[in-house]
């Protein structure tokens, strides 16, 4: 019977991991100096999501490329989060994050504008599956400190749903849409 419950939990996750997306943002080369020579060894940044709101990000060491790259994916897909997204394509509100020297402004974007983003930070949302998005990197392109900062800022996105639903209030009254109605609704009330 466990058997049988193991099974059926690695197939999901074989499942789950199969729709991910891995990008590899950058491969990086060291050399430590010993008595016979050089040693290489080999650090690798992976970004991986499914596309649909969640992402994650992870850094492998190793001796070989693939076995860098193969240790940053595991990271990754621990590490990921889940994103609020309006209407699937953008961002619920501008954002900025900060980590070491890195500092990040994400915005919302109308339709049609696409990923407007450089290096890591692309990767980051075409993996996400944000289609339209305006992104600035301030500060260091040290690629650790982009990923970390932009994540940073993607942890503090807040749907209105989930901040209304905090507030006890409805999502049109944190908008404020609804306060003209109200005072008419008192108005007329007299």
């Amino acid at each position: 019977m466990a058997r049988q419950d193991r099974q059926d939990r690695n197939r999901d996750r074989d499942r789950e991991d199969s729709d991910l997306i891995e990008k590899l943002v950058g491969i990086n080369r060291v050399a430590k100096v010993v008595k016979g020579g050089r040693r290489f060894g080999f650090a690798a940044i992976v970004i991986v999501g499914d596309q649909r709101g969640r992402v994650g990000h992870g850094a492998g060491k190793a001796r070989e490329v693939p076995e860098a790259i193969r240790k940053a994916t595991e990271q990754a897909k621990r590490s990921m989060i889940r994103v609020p997204l309006r209407e699937g394509r953008t961002l619920h509100h501008d954002i900025s994050g900060r980590f070491g020297a890195g500092r990040v402004t994400l915005r919302a974007a109308p339709a049609g504008t696409g990923i407007i983003a450089g290096g890591p930070m692309r990767a980051i949302f075409e993996a996400l599956g944000v289609q339209d998005v305006v992104a600035k990197s301030i500060g260091t392109s040290n690629p650790h400190n982009m990923i970390k900062a932009t994540f940073e800022a993607l942890r503090n996105v807040h749907a209105p749903r989930s901040i209304a639903a905090k507030r006890g209030k409805k999502v049109a009254e944190i908008f404020g849409r609804d306060s003209q109605g109200d005072a008419a609704e008192a108005a007329s009330a007299e």
